[in-house]
């Protein structure tokens, strides 16, 4: 194996190590999704089209957002009026000591709650703040690499071509367009779990009868998002609601919503793991390692990571750099 490579090597682990330290997940899937996007939206290798649909369809998603915003904010207070009293009333049948006795009280509570909590909002706004900001970057270096991926080793005469430099950059290139070619590879799978998850639930709230279905499978989606704590609030949510209708039907509700989201991790083991062909196991144990360390973010770069060491660790120990036909673009793979 020649300098370079080993060189290539040691800066792509260093460059994902760092992504887990410094918790930048959310860069590189951002940089990743919207460059595989404009890639998709290049119809006929236009570029200037790639780029008006993206931006036109991330406004959409936008939009769908704060419109969703818009209707939780109507929702979620007639589902407390109807949720709560049966909630009461059950409690004090049953004996059971609740922290509110009504509607009123139950704000009071939240807004004690926020009080005490109110000392560490900084540092979330911070970390948002901080994802925000992560966001916006990796737009913009997925615009750039759309636009523009060349290494510009040839227009530099100060970089000879067969320097360290050069051979070492050329096989970075190789090490990125392997990586990418593992997101692609993965995102398929990705998008067909979330699918399921989505359908799963939505078909449930559907077929129970729940009020606001629509608004519920979306709040499942999104607090799906967090790690741990979004699927306790949404799996709360909809219990307290199915409540409403009876305990039995609230029994029910929580049982599958907990079948749902312990079989997520085997849907995902199973179905990435066919696809990348990699062991049941060994795709769970990167699952599980991916959510401990970095949430959900992680959760989705742990297959592809895992699927990027067995591309590179199954290369022939003989094999050329020609064999990948690194150029100048890695988009070109």
């Amino acid at each position: 194996m020649s300098l370079s490579r080993r060189l290539s090597y040691v800066v792509m682990v260093a460059a994902l190590a760092l992504v887990g330290w410094l918790h930048m997940a959310t860069l590189l899937i951002t940089t990743l999704f919207c460059y595989f996007a404009l890639r998709q939206f290049s119809l006929r290798g236009s570029k200037p089209l790639a780029l008006v649909l993206f931006f036109a369809m991330s406004g959409l998603v936008g939009f769908g957002l704060l419109f969703f915003v818009q209707q939780a904010s109507v929702a979620f207070p007639r589902l407390a009026e109807t949720t709560i009293p049966v909630i009461l009333e059950y409690a004090e049948k049953h004996r059971v000591e609740l922290p509110f006795t009504d509607l009123p009280s139950l704000k009071v509570l939240a807004m004690d709650e926020v009080k005490t909590r109110f000392a560490a909002i900084p540092t979330y706004a911070r970390a948002a703040a901080f994802q925000l900001v992560y966001l916006v970057i990796g737009v913009v270096i997925a615009v750039s690499l759309f636009l523009n991926a060349k290494l510009g080793l040839e227009s530099d005469p100060n970089v000879g071509r067969n320097s360290i430099y050069a051979l070492t950059m050329r096989e970075l290139s190789v090490r990125t367009r392997t990586f990418y070619r593992s997101f692609t590879r993965v995102m398929g799978a990705q998008i067909l779990i979330s699918a399921i998850n989505t359908l799963m639930t939505g078909a449930f709230l559907v077929v129970a009868g729940f009020p606001y279905a629509w608004v519920l499978t979306i709040l499942t989606f999104l607090c799906g998002l967090l790690p741990i704590v979004g699927n306790l609030i949404s799996n709360t949510v909809i219990t307290c609601i199915a409540f409403a209708k009876s305990p039995q039907m609230a029994l029910i509700a929580l049982s599958f919503l907990v079948i749902v989201h312990k079989l997520e991790y085997f849907l995902n083991s199973k179905i990435i793991g066919n696809r990348i062909r990699n062991p049941m196991w060994m795709t769970l144990i990167a699952l599980l390692v991916g959510e401990k360390l970095m949430g959900i973010p992680g959760m989705i770069l742990a297959p592809i990571v895992l699927y990027y060491v067995k591309v590179e660790a199954s290369r022939d120990g003989a094999e050329a750099i020609a064999s990948d036909s690194p150029t100048d673009d890695p988009s070109s793979a």
